[in-house]
């Protein structure tokens, strides 16, 4: 499966745990806030000033290497 943009991002680290790094590494911290809950990968890419292409290419890199 390909992780998009449009996925939650509470929703894409339950599950996919091994995407936490990533999202990490990239500047998104907050995985554990309230907006985390409700926001969009793009949507919290965006607020972080994070390249959404590049985060994107990231988690899915992430899941291919775990499956």
């Amino acid at each position: 499966m390909t992780i998009t943009k449009d996925m939650s991002i509470m929703e894409v680290v339950q599950k996919y745990p091994d995407t936490v790094e990533v999202f990490m590494n990239s500047g998104m911290g907050c995985l554990g806030c309230a907006a985390a809950h409700f926001e969009n990968i793009e949507q919290g890419a965006l607020a972080h000033g994070i390249d959404v292409d590049v985060l994107m290419q990231g988690l899915n890199e992430a899941v291919e290497a775990k499956a």
